[in-house]
């Protein structure tokens, strides 16, 4: 077994810290995977479990420049970053930085809720360490009150009071522009030496450091002034635009409420929510947030679940019913028994869940990244050849030249480039999650982007996994008649059946009519008495036995047979008064998101176990192409028959079953309503349990992939000009740090549209 430990890090504003980091901790003895999340600020070190190499981690990073905060500590497989992440995105993270099935799809019996309940709630730590100038972007405070925005107030400051020296002394302008410089530039230096010390010699603070020294060597210390306090200016910049990221989604630990109404003792107490054991029963009073995960045990309320999976209307919810932490009691009282203490609850679960994703790199991520470890090397020996070549093969001037290639210098820091990809995935993977829509990593983002085809599970997925009623006959008496003498057998049931025919009742307005003597009769059905008249509510065949069934009757129920649906035959003294038909029918939301699917031409497909009757019906009213009576390895097969055909497919369940098909699927989707199976099965989990959030969530992913590509053309397009323009003698030194520090804070910021939600 392996040990993961995770902490907090602050100051860390870019990819490029990041890499420091990752490289610096890599070096470290019995460390054997880090992985790092700019957005989230935090790192995650597997070690081998007989090392303790806490110390020197901590030492390491204080080092750089960073602040450091244990997080928590689990153990592992050995040898694995991320035990829970599914195997076929298991990517090596070296050098980077940063079933059951039955033949029915009907059976969710076998689900397996439980959960690790020991799992650690990753909430952010305040660590009270020197920064060593370096953080600047601490999360908690105001952003003017960090140390980076009094280091670019001091080095602003101190370009001021240069200004006014050289004006009154006119002889010290070069002296005193270079002290101004300083005030910048040590802390910048300072750093690089560190990061060089730890592995990491080519990082911005070296270009910078050798830009702005030989600035003020070829006399032009004014200009190295202010490169470096554009630069300065720059990283307050990252900064505050991390700060945004990372709190978007860290946002949601506030939605739960800090203390809890428990029942002791025949009374209640408040007490921090953080306090509630398993098994504790709290009451939530109209208007409260819930405190925690639980089940409710009396009492019926909307429910508001906006926070947590994104669904605009309030669901009403009674006794049995799961509710989930941060969500909010609209209307009754309701007592609550608590499922999962605060550690481990939905909003808890997810926030993990989130910033474990945004250690997993995506495919275009850890391309750049590799990219970037050769190209920071090539742009010094770019800009030492810009430097000294003209001079030496044409003659040419070499201070002209020299400044030429000091700007190079800036130009070509990778800041922006480098982190193009994970600030818009890390925002992606907030803006999800807000959503009810949960993605684990970059890299499952970024496939289901690719998503051509979607493999749909039936019974719970494209259908409500209950039997409603579908059809009433009335032999002659009204329908609302027949549906009200069926339910006043039926109460009182918890029978599938039972309950689908008392909805239907209530959703008819039928009146209210009191059966006596209610029985059961094995293989029958239910009897009873209203008034003077004997009822029987049960199958076909128990009916036929009491009164011969006519032509018509039973052509009606052969053809509700057809479509896969059960019958009940209702009569009265004897003599059939109705026909009531069930089935388990689509969802009200399955159409529209299989018709929103088809505008991202995206083609569905049914697979599941059930029989061709029942699923083919379901099929036509949805229009969906559909495959049944399915073993589950039938289910990969297909799906493999699809891929082999070029197609790449998601799989979409509830998460548990078809194993073999969510294993097999280029992505996995779990259905589910914040369960542990929704959470910790699958690549993606859909909160809200809509059909129309598959459609969202591939959206989503394509509206990322769009913005990467933004991103990237943004750092590289401005690069290219003021290369362009460098090389022309047009621009100079300080214009050319914005190629990298404004471009670094254009694609933060255009990475940070996609927390803006769109609805659709």
């Amino acid at each position: 077994m392996g040990i993961q430990d995770r902490y907090r890090i602050t100051g860390m504003d870019c990819a490029s810290c990041a890499q420091k980091i990752d490289t610096a901790v890599r070096r470290i003895d019995g460390v054997e995977d880090v992985s790092i999340s700019v957005s989230a600020g935090t790192m995650t070190v597997q070690r081998g479990a007989e090392t303790d190499p806490a110390h020197p981690i901590r030492t390491v990073v204080t080092k750089l420049g960073y602040g450091i905060a244990p997080l928590a500590a689990r153990l592992t497989p050995a040898g694995s970053a991320h035990a829970h992440e599914h195997a076929k995105h298991a990517h090596d993270h070296a050098g980077s930085c940063s079933g059951h099935d039955h033949a029915h799809d009907h059976d969710h019996g076998a689900h397996d809720h439980g959960h690790d309940h020991a799992a650690p709630a990753m909430v952010a730590a305040t660590p009270s360490l020197d920064l060593h100038g370096h953080d600047v972007g601490e999360d908690d405070g105001a952003w003017w009150q960090s140390k980076k925005a009094r280091l670019t107030l001091a080095a602003g400051a101190a370009i001021v009071v240069a200004f006014v020296v050289s004006h009154l002394f006119p002889d010290t302008k070069s002296i005193a522009f270079a002290v101004a410089m300083l005030v910048g530039l040590v802390p910048i230096a300072r750093r690089a030496l560190m990061a060089a010390r730890y592995g990491t010699p080519f990082s911005i603070e070296t270009l910078m450091t050798i830009a702005a020294v030989g600035a003020v060597i070829i006399g032009a210390g004014e200009e190295a002034a202010m490169v470096v306090f554009l630069f300065l200016i720059g990283e307050l910049l990252e900064g505050v635009a991390a700060r945004r990221a990372r709190s978007s989604i860290r946002g949601l630990a506030t939605l739960l409420p800090e203390t809890a109404r428990v029942e002791e003792a025949g009374g209640t107490r408040e007490i921090p929510a953080a306090e509630l054991r398993l098994g504790s029963i709290i009451q939530i009073r109209p208007g409260d947030r819930i405190a925690a995960d639980g089940v409710i045990l009396e009492g019926e309320s909307a429910i508001d679940e906006a926070p947590v999976t994104g669904e605009s209307l309030p669901k009403r919810k009674g006794v049995g019913d799961v509710v989930f932490a941060g969500t909010i009691n609209a209307d009754a009282l309701i007592r609550v028994e608590v499922t999962a203490v605060a550690a481990d609850n939905t909003i808890a679960r997810i926030v993990r869940l989130v910033e474990e994703a945004q250690e997993a790199k995506a495919p275009t991520e850890r391309f750049i990244d590799r990219f970037s470890r050769w190209y920071t090397p090539a742009v010094l020996v770019v800009g030492a050849l810009v430097a000294v070549g003209p001079p030496l093969v044409a003659g040419a001037s070499w201070s002209e030249w020299i400044y030429k290639g000091l700007a190079i210098l800036l130009i070509g820091c990778p800041c922006a480039l480098v982190i193009s990809t994970p600030a818009a995935i890390a925002a992606g993977l907030a803006a999800g999650a807000r959503q009810g829509l949960l993605m684990k990593g970059g890299a499952v983002l970024e496939t289901l982007a690719g998503i051509n085809r979607v493999a749909f599970d039936k019974t719970g997925t494209l259908t409500l996994g209950r039997p409603v009623v579908s059809d009433i006959v009335g032999y002659g008496r009204p329908e609302a008649e027949v549906i009200a003498l069926a339910a006043s057998l039926e109460a009182g049931s918890n029978h599938p059946l039972a309950r689908a025919i008392l909805g239907k009742a209530v959703d008819m307005a039928a009146p209210t009519i009191v059966a006596e003597a209610i029985a059961a009769v094995a293989g029958k059905g239910m009897t009873g008495k209203v008034g003077g008249d004997a009822l029987l509510l049960g199958s076909a065949a128990a009916a036929a036995e009491i009164a011969p069934l006519t032509a018509a009757q039973d052509a009606a129920i052969a053809a509700f047979g057809s479509e896969g649906k059960s019958v009940s035959v209702l009569l009265v003294n004897g003599a059939v008064a109705g026909i009531v038909a069930m089935r388990d029918g689509p969802r009200a939301d399955a159409k529209q998101g299989l018709a929103a699917l088809a505008a991202l031409n995206v083609s569905p497909i049914m697979l599941t176990g059930d029989n061709a009757r029942a699923a083919k019906a379901v099929g036509g009213d949805l229009g969906i192409e559909v495959r049944a009576e399915l073993l589950p390895q039938d289910k990969q097969r297909i799906i493999r028959e699809l891929q082999a055909g070029g197609a790449t497919v998601a799989k979409v369940g509830d998460g548990i079953n078809d194993a073999p098909a969510l294993a097999a699927a280029n992505v996995g989707i779990a259905m589910g309503g914040g369960t542990d199976v929704a959470l910790e099965t699958a690549d993606a989990a859909i909160l809200n349990n809509n059909v129309g959030d598959v459609a969202r969530l591939i959206r989503l992913a394509r509206r990322t992939m769009t913005n990467i590509h933004q991103n990237i053309v943004i750092a590289l397009g401005l690069k290219a000009v003021f290369l362009v323009t460098t090389i022309a003698g047009i621009t100079g030194l300080w214009p050319a740090i914005l190629a990298d520090t404004g471009a670094t804070v254009l694609v933060t910021i255009n990475a940070l549209t996609l927390l803006v939600v769109k609805k659709g």
